[in-house]
């Protein structure tokens, strides 16, 4: 390991023979991930092609963080990085790296060496690596896998997208229920394919169906010679093949689990699911709501171009939609705005005061649909609530409001109309940002997507039309 302070204190980076002898992290500044002094050090290594110095970086790190460090590197750094330590990286860095460094490893790794080396990793993590390759990648990678292991993965593959049975391991421990506690114990020890990490042992029938299971602090702690079926849990907490993956992460928060059998049409026991991967899961789902709701996509940071901008004109022609629309309304009373200039400045408040008002409500709707906190039980209840705190701050923001607006332009039966015109549509913006979420998630659409740009439609025309109606009525 590479510490910083010591890295500072030398003119030029360190070479390959002082690696062992520094620490690349500095613990005080930095508990995970690499610290900039080491991406300029590999830098300064790969311009003066020193291979050494890169292997003996990579063999010093964790996995995810010469991931991390792989993709901090520009494009043609990456590749002769990867060049470098192709012949001893550790496989499970594939787990950690973004698609376009996947792309680059395969490429210069080749499809042989890899299938190689994705047979040292659990079948989650293959298949959390294959599933990101284009198809013929995946054909190309998946023959080059010995007949049974390749069995397998196609068999996980043919599972839904986002499924248990993607997000599951195959690799699992089960006992019968009239095992001993020490039977049970010289399994583990000595039968092969025992996953790397698990947390229980599960309990099967004769037609493998699970029965219970025993945590392994538990096994350890009992007789040698006492039965599994006296210490085992009978309330399992059994996850279909096809359960969305959205729907297991709720299951495990609500249970607090660490593990989980994944069980098939029939019953039978075909895998496990762990915390750590219901964890890349929760952050999965929520950065892609995010995004949704931005309008733009994960990849857009490594994506080219053309292909960015492609992906975000698709949401800026909704917003282009919308502007003409309001505009449109805007130019129906021309003649009112000619003749009370203050309108035109004044306007956009109550369009930009109800839109955000909304966004609020609906940011709130589509989280609770998301955690499973708003059901058909208690949504006219929300949407009753929406309803009142929109009628609060309605009528503190349209006080407050009408009072500057009569103050400034010192005709308080502007600011009578100003705050009126608010008032109406943070009223409209608090309902429809309760009710929208709900009803696209009824017509079988993504609320993330469609709600927020619904909403700001509806409160900027809204917000126009009623302020320059009310206006054109009582002002001119």
């Amino acid at each position: 390991m590479v510490n910083n302070k010591d890295l500072d204190q030398t003119q030029t980076p360190p070479s390959s023979e002082q690696v062992d002898d520094v620490f690349f992290l500095e613990e005080e500044h930095s508990l995970y991930g690499v610290s900039e002094e080491l991406v300029e050090n590999v830098t300064s290594a790969i311009a003066r092609n020193d291979g050494a110095f890169l292997v003996k970086v990579a063999g010093s790190l964790h996995a995810a963080d010469v991931a991390d460090l792989i993709n901090k590197l520009t494009s043609d750094q990456r590749r002769s990085f990867i060049e470098a330590i192709k012949d001893h990286f550790d496989p499970t860095v594939l787990t950690y790296l973004e698609d376009s460094a996947k792309d680059v490893l395969l490429a210069l790794v080749g499809t042989g060496t890899l299938a190689t080396a994705l047979s040292n990793l659990e079948s989650d993590d293959v298949i959390h690596v294959i599933e990101d390759l284009d198809k013929q990648q995946q054909e190309q990678l998946l023959d080059a896998i010995p007949a049974k292991e390749r069995a397998i993965l196609e068999a996980v593959l043919s599972y839904p997208e986002d499924s248990a049975g993607r997000l599951m391991q195959r690799e699992i421990v089960c006992v019968p229920n009239f095992w001993t506690v020490k039977e049970t114990i010289e399994f583990i020890h000595n039968a092969p394919g025992i996953p790397e990490s698990f947390y229980s042992v599960f309990v099967v029938d004769p037609r493998h169906h699970p029965i219970g299971a025993v945590a392994l602090n538990r096994i350890l702690r009992e007789e040698a010679g006492t039965k599994i079926a006296d210490i085992m849990e009978n309330n399992l907490h059994l996850i279909p093949v096809n359960m969305d993956q959205e729907e297991v992460a709720l299951m495990f928060r609500h249970y607090a689990l660490v593990s989980a059998p994944v069980v098939d049409e029939s019953g039978r026991l075909v895998g496990m699911i762990t915390v750590d991967d219901v964890v890349d899961v929760i952050d999965e789902e929520a950065e892609q709501d995010i995004m949704y709701i931005a309008g733009v996509s994960e990849s857009d940071f490594n994506d080219p171009v053309l292909e960015t901008a492609f992906s975000r004109s698709r949401w800026l022609v909704v917003t282009l939609i919308n502007t003409l629309i309001a505009s449109n309304v805007i130019s129906q009373f021309e003649n009112s705005i000619h003749e009370k200039v203050a309108l035109a400045f004044l306007m956009v408040i109550v369009a930009a005061m109800g839109g955000n008002s909304g966004m609020q409500a609906v940011t709130v709707t589509i989280r609770a649909l998301a955690t499973r906190e708003l059901t058909s039980t208690n949504q006219l209840k929300a949407i009753r609530k929406e309803l009142f705190v929109s009628i609060v701050m309605g009528l503190l923001f349209a006080t407050i409001l009408g009072l500057i607006g009569g103050w400034w332009l010192k005709e308080f039966q502007v600011g009578f109309v100003l705050g009126g015109a608010l008032f109406c549509n943070m009223l409209w913006a608090g309902l429809a940002g309760a009710c929208l979420p709900i009803l696209v998630r009824r017509l079988g659409l993504d609320p993330a997507v469609s709600a927020g740009p619904l909403l700001t439609t509806t409160t900027d025309v809204l917000g126009y039309a009623i302020f320059l109606g009310l206006a054109t009525y009582f002002l001119l």
